[in-house]
């Protein structure tokens, strides 16, 4: 995996030698020799990472970190503090500011590579999030997530450890900011996670009855724990299970013995980090799901239906099976809203679709067409189905008048139906919709208030 690197210290020696280790691994790399000039080059290329030396002079890495974080256009990038700093204090004032990691000079080269790697790859999902939810903002669809610091969150926590003694100093340790579960088999870890709606899970990779590393693997692959973060427990020096955690994809780690202070601070970054992954994939689910639905009615859209009857046209002729075209239109709608307004009118189209979606079946596709058009489109029907099925939607209209929020309280309203079937190979959607077109003109021609099927 290649990235964009930003290496930022104030010692050109020290600035070489990161380049000249990270190029040979063919990662790109660009220097900056200050907090300022590491923050305008940011602002100009975005890093996939930032190594960042703390003892600089103006303005120390500590700060540095703070305001990427804290702006929400970086606040997803990771960033290492690369320093000779060494104590807990030091590694906690970092992840308070907000850095990803703290690694200690002189760096190993393995350690640095693994850890860069991993930051980048889970900077890339985040990335591809962001990514996704910009187009829905710019169609108007959605707000933006919150950035990284926005909370300081409490969470669901699974500790996977089978010394006791451990499990009570974790226990002790998050509790009672946090919720936390313990278990010491690999079976009722699958289990917890398969079942349980956790936030972060706690594993030890020093535990004596089985592989900590393979559960981790496996809880990689299970979809209920596939985005959650895991937190792996490290000896001290133990560089091996450390490297193959991180390229496995695990999301932070501590090494023992374990710093109360550095645990509930890394843990409070990776819940951070989940919120706004959480807040991200709902926000792309959300963009999603309105670009395929008319915002007033709840039903799918045009284009929605533009694109899905295709695929429903093309299953009904491979299988061999029917499929009806139903287009309706609420009779002398243009009366309603000149007479009673827009508000009227839009409670009108709303119960409309309301009563729509309670005759219909969860495998026919309802679509609000535009204006007082709705479709339906019924795959595996005929159409006397559909028929019956139309004229009960009709009767069941112009029994119930519609209930509105200012006089005259209630409106009654009629609807015409048009029908049309898939007549074989050659059907497209055009056709479809022309001959049920053809049956809703026919069915306004001769009365309103009735349901026509195409003759064809």
């Amino acid at each position: 995996m290649t990235a964009r690197v930003l290496v930022v210290d104030d010692i050109l020696s020290n600035v070489k030698l990161l380049e000249a280790k990270l190029t040979a691994e063919y990662f790109e790399v660009a220097a900056a020799f200050n907090g300022l000039e590491c923050l305008a080059r940011i602002e100009e290329c975005i890093p996939d990472i930032v190594l960042l030396d703390v003892m600089m002079p103006g303005m120390d890495g500590f700060e540095v970190c703070r305001r990427i974080k804290g702006n929400p256009r970086t606040a997803h990038v990771p960033v290492v503090m690369v320093t000779a700093l060494d104590q807990p204090s030091d590694r906690v004032a970092g992840l308070e500011a907000g850095a990803d990691d703290f690694l200690t000079k002189p760096v190993d080269d393995a350690a640095l590579f693994a850890r860069v790697r991993s930051l980048v790859g889970l900077k890339m999902m985040t990335y591809e999030l962001r990514m996704r939810e910009s187009t829905g903002q710019s169609m108007g669809l959605i707000d933006p997530a919150e950035t990284l610091l926005d909370a300081n969150p409490s969470g669901r926590l699974l500790v996977i450890e089978d010394r006791a003694e451990s499990v009570a100093w974790f226990e002790s340790a998050l509790r009672p900011t946090h919720e936390v579960s313990a278990v010491d088999t690999f079976e009722e870890a699958l289990v917890r996670v398969k079942g349980g709606d956790y936030d972060l899970i706690v594993v030890s990779l020093g535990m004596r009855g089985f592989d900590g590393l393979r559960l981790c693997s496996q809880l990689r692959s299970l979809p209920e724990g596939r985005n959650v973060p895991i937190l792996v427990i490290v000896s001290d020096g133990d560089r091996r299970k450390l490297t193959q955690a991180l390229e496995m994809g695990v999301n932070d780690y501590l090494t023992r013995p374990v710093d109360k202070n550095e645990l509930t601070a890394r843990v409070r970054t990776q819940l951070r980090k989940k919120r706004y992954s959480d807040r991200l994939r709902h926000n792309v689910q959300l963009s999603l799901e309105m670009a395929i639905t008319d915002q007033l009615t709840g039903l799918h859209n045009r284009r929605y239906m533009a694109r899905h009857l295709d695929n429903l046209l093309l299953n009904a002729k491979k299988s061999e099976r029917p499929l009806a075209f139903v287009i309706m239109d609420i009779d002398h709608f243009k009366m309603v809203n000149d007479t009673y307004g827009h508000d009227i009118r839009d409670e009108v189209l709303k119960e409309f679709a309301g009563r729509i979606a309670a005759n219909t079946r969860g495998i026919d596709l309802a679509c609000r067409y535009g204006g007082e058009e709705f479709v339906v489109v019924m795959p595996d029907t005929d159409v006397s189905a559909a028929y019956a099925i139309a004229e009960r939607l009709r009767q069941t209209v112009e029994a119930n008048p519609v209930k509105v929020s200012r006089a005259p309280g209630l409106l009654n309203v009629t609807i015409s139906i048009g029908i049309a079937k898939m007549e074989g190979a050659e059907d497209t959607a055009e056709t479809l919709l022309h001959r049920a077109d053809q049956a809703l003109y026919r069915a306004k021609r001769s009365g309103r208030n009735r349901v026509v099927a195409d003759a064809a």
